[in-house]
């Protein structure tokens, strides 16, 4: 394990979420992706402009963040340990129907631990869908330089995307940073706001933007469609998605967006992005349903960390885009996990009814309450606290009506620690030793 750095009534419905920043800002990291409010970030933590402070384990650099299991090819998910299973569905008490949980355990790599809990169960992925986008792009940059890596940072890097009627409509915000005066904004995209290909795929993954998402899709199918000749003019893009006849269009998406779930070895029929995440994106290309289970998208993590998603270049890539490097929500925030490295994508949608008695709040939807939590926790581990290194995955689905789930899942995620750490304890000499 890397050390790791320290600096010091009724409601219509809704769909919110909570933004956390990803990918390492130092100034390696700003020079390779050159995505614009890595700077802001990294002038945070300087105090040279208002920032939070951040937990220990957001201060990995670029070269710190690397997939780790390349070398262990043929790992697969072991057999369900029962007590484990076991241990983790007494957590979730009597809502313990209402969740889906996987658990993959990797911290000694002799004995690697999985459990889960109703892992087969489907629910709709909400923002973790937007993992499935990430595939479709890289995988669309893959097939078109196959063995030429540089080219495809290139594309990341130097391409520039301006916003369009793709992102219409989208609530979420985004961190806008102007260099200039050195002030940065929170808003939602606006049709003309330009950043490069990198960029969006940080709004998209950290920020959760489905206008951003949206761009980002929107690209895959323009690189699949035009190869090498990718960027095309913005006159030559509105002419593809006016004249090429619907059905065509909608093949594309397929092949783009569905087609590289299963290349990459994932199960369609347990993770599947429906299409655009945003309604005019879903009105020029229609999509279908979206749905994932536990069990797919913990999978969908160990392949990552085996770089199998696409290829090893691709798999580190999305990895740092996951690295939050910002203030912690949901399953990620519980300060057990403030010394871990996490690599996070979550997603919710909750919808509230009128229902005398109750009151509606954030995370607490009575008709529909989904809250999802995508995760790779690294933990360097700390002797004196009796705290043992770790390396596991987690999934957590859950549809637990009137509660909040936010903090359910917070809550869930220190039980989950703990209870992984208690079966490392004799790593604990070792790491004393290295201290």
């Amino acid at each position: 394990m890397n050390t790791l750095k320290r600096l010091s009534y009724a409601l219509p419905l809704l769909a919110l979420a909570q933004t956390s920043w990803s990918y390492p800002f130092d100034q390696a990291a700003s020079d390779y992706s050159q995505i614009q409010r890595l700077e802001a970030s990294r002038l945070g933590q300087e105090k040279k402009i208002p920032a939070g402070i951040l937990p220990s384990g957001a201060f990995l650099g670029l070269d710190q963040v690397k997939i780790r299991l390349n070398d262990h090819p043929d790992l697969s998910i072991p057999s369900v340990d029962k007590k484990l299973s076991k241990a983790i569905e007494k957590f979730l008490g009597k809502e313990a129907k209402d969740y889906g949980v996987a658990v993959l355990d990797l911290s000694d790599m002799k004995h690697p631990l999985y459990a889960e809990h109703q892992a087969s169960k489907l629910f709709n992925p909400g923002s973790v869908g937007k993992l499935a986008v990430a595939i479709a792009l890289f995988q669309a940059l893959k097939d078109t330089y196959p063995d030429d890596v540089k080219a495809r940072e290139k594309i990341l890097r130097d391409t520039q995307i301006v916003a369009d009627r793709f992102i219409i409509h989208d609530h979420h915000k985004v961190p806008i940073w102007d260099s200039k005066t050195q002030k940065r904004r929170w808003r939602a995209l606006k049709i003309g706001d330009s950043t490069n290909l990198w960029g969006y795929l940080d709004w998209m993954l950290s920020a959760s933007s489905n206008a951003a998402a949206s761009m980002v899709l929107k690209q895959a199918m323009l690189i699949k469609h035009y190869g090498t000749q990718y960027p095309v003019s913005v006159a030559e893009e509105k002419r593809f998605f006016k004249e090429t006849p619907v059905k065509e269009r909608m093949a594309l998406l397929d092949t783009v967006l569905h087609e590289s779930i299963t290349r990459n070895g994932l199960k369609l029929k347990a993770f599947r992005q429906g299409g655009f995440f945003t309604r005019h994106g879903k009105a020029r290309v229609p999509g279908t349903s979206s749905q994932a289970s536990p069990r797919e998208m913990v999978k969908f993590l160990l392949f990552l960390e085996q770089g199998k998603i696409v290829d090893a270049f691709s798999s580190q890539e999305i990895k740092r885009l996951l690295y939050i490097t910002r203030k912690r929500i949901r399953y990620a925030s519980h300060p057990a996990l403030n010394k871990s490295a996490v690599y996070f994508k979550s997603g919710s949608y909750y919808k509230c009814i009128p229902e005398e008695g109750f009151k509606c709040g954030k995370y607490m939807g009575n008709k529909l309450n989904w809250m999802n939590s995508v995760i790779t926790v690294e933990s360097p581990g700390n002797a004196k606290k009796k705290r043992p290194p770790t390396h596991y995955m987690v999934t957590v689905m859950s549809n637990v009506k009137r509660k909040n789930s936010a903090v359910a899942h917070q809550t869930l995620a220190m039980r989950i620690h703990r209870l992984i750490e208690s079966y490392h304890q004799d790593k604990l000499t070792e790491l004393k030793q290295s201290e």
